[in-house]
């Protein structure tokens, strides 16, 4: 469904756009009997006004609106949708390209009426709504809707009425989320491939990455988040790509695609930059595999996330006591966070239009009505604690790190001097991270593994890499 040069098309299998979306609007009205005006966002300026960031539209507008249309916003009551956009400026086509009319873009997504913009302070009266991260525009926002506007866990009133309602419509996926989950999915699965591949060649991460990203741009998608490509897998979220790549080096990356339509992807590969696991690094990387399985197997309806993750670290702390780096009864260690000094982290989140979904909304997405986020050691960092529910897409990814803000911190060292064998740790020194990371959709009666064409296993890990073309 082309609208000219600017807008996506996407395979939304049998279904057109529109019937997706008027269906998600109707869903909507069955929970809140008010309005709701969802802004779509504009582009943010880098170094001069017209020098931008790419434009991503809010995802909360884009569920219901479809298009990431710049600078538009929509109002929702009892299953209509009214659009406000304005025509393309005199002049603009010279720069952009021809742009489809107000509407045009209004009949693709089934608006009732579309108004210029200007005219939306008459319509949003009493409207609930959700800030747009944008300062300007939430400046707008507070304008229009004569009252303050409160991100994340400060949302109180109507606004934290229509989150609540928002996060039960986006927690299960429909079939047209579906498609483009698979689709982002695919060709998340042919960048890492293209990463492996071109490793043997590579000096830099840079490189790797270039590959992998190039993989995502030549199919019209883009990375859904900044890419995670580096020889220092320690660092969870590192963003920096000039480290060198030397025979020994375990390479952790984590790269995701996100379609036109802004539906995301999730992924983390752990490789050897020579092409074969050294023997301490193959004995980690199965104890965290172990844990990836297990934790998968376990994916059901009904199933609380929370236990996934305690059964993950459960496995990790299993396998770490086999290799006599912790020492004592794993459901013991596991209840002390000793497990936590190695995998910190939660076992995955929420995935669907945010690569975390909806975690602009703080915990009201991630946490079922009256959790509340653990201070535990090896529970804080949980992303999501609730039950697991059909069509929910969730991501599963154990790690083991040598983080040395963690294992050097004194107060770490003394409470768990009598948990970790320090000295044979030591003998794990080319292990510095590792993370296996999939996406799993909820079916009725256990879990799918969407990015399982991928594999985990090491002999096929080490043969898509290979050792030919470096010594």
């Amino acid at each position: 469904m082309l609208l000219g040069s600017n807008y996506p098309s996407s395979d939304l299998r049998d279904r057109t756009l529109e019937t997706i979306l008027r269906e998600r609007r109707i869903r909507l009205a069955e929970q809140v009997d008010f309005p709701v005006v969802l802004w779509s966002g504009r582009s943010k300026s880098r170094n001069f006004p017209a020098n931008t960031y790419p434009f991503r539209a809010s995802s909360h507008f884009l569920y219901f609106a479809g298009l990431p249309l710049e600078n538009a916003a929509v109002r929702l009551e009892s299953g209509k949708l009214e659009l406000f956009l304005d025509d393309p400026a005199s002049g603009a086509a010279l720069w952009h390209g021809e742009a489809p009319k107000r509407h045009e873009v209004a009949r693709t997504i089934g608006a009732d009426v579309a108004f210029p913009l200007s005219e939306l302070p008459a319509r949003a009266k009493d409207a609930a709504t959700i800030a747009v991260l944008n300062n300007e525009i939430r400046q707008q926002q507070a304008l229009v809707l004569e009252r303050s506007i409160s991100p994340l866990d400060a949302l109180n009133g109507i606004d934290r009425e229509l989150a609540r309602a928002i996060v039960q419509l986006r927690l299960s996926h429909d079939a047209g989320a579906l498609g483009e989950l698979r689709q982002a999915a695919a060709v998340s699965v042919e960048a890492h491939k293209a990463g492996m591949a071109a490793t043997k060649t590579a000096h830099l991460e840079a490189r790797i990455r270039g590959a992998m990203e190039g993989v995502i741009l030549s199919q019209n998608m883009t990375c859904a988040y900044n890419s995670i490509v580096t020889v220092h897998g320690e660092v969870l979220h590192n963003d920096r790509y000039h480290h060198p790549l030397q025979a020994g080096d375990l390479l952790l990356a984590d790269v995701g695609a996100e379609t036109p339509l802004g539906w995301a992807s999730d992924i983390t590969r752990t490789w050897p930059v020579n092409g074969q696991f050294s023997a301490t690094q193959r004995a980690i990387y199965e104890v965290v595999l172990a844990a990836h399985d297990r934790a998968i197997e376990a994916v059901k309806p009904g199933v609380e996330y929370r236990n996934v993750h305690l059964l993950a670290a459960k496995v990790l702390a299993e396998g770490l006591v086999d290799l006599g780096i912790l020492c004592g009864n794993p459901e013991d260690l596991v209840e002390a966070d000793a497990h936590a000094l190695f995998f910190p982290h939660g076992i995955g989140h929420l995935l669907g239009l945010d690569v975390h979904d909806m975690e602009d909304l703080g915990d009201y997405a991630g946490y079922e009505n009256n959790r509340a986020r653990s201070k535990r050691f090896g529970l804080c960092f949980l992303r999501l604690h609730r039950p697991l529910k059909p069509s929910m897409l969730v991501t599963i990814e154990p790690g083991f790190y040598q983080v040395p803000g963690i294992l050097n911190n004194p107060q770490n060292r003394e409470k768990y001097k009598d948990a970790v064998n320090w000295e044979r740790l030591e003998q794990f020194a080319d292990v510095r991270g590792i993370r296996i990371e999939d996406d799993v959709l909820v079916t009725e009666d256990g879990g799918e593994v969407t990015t399982s064409a991928l594999p985990t296993d090491i002999e096929s890990i080490e043969h898509l890499v290979s050792d030919s073309g470096r010594t």
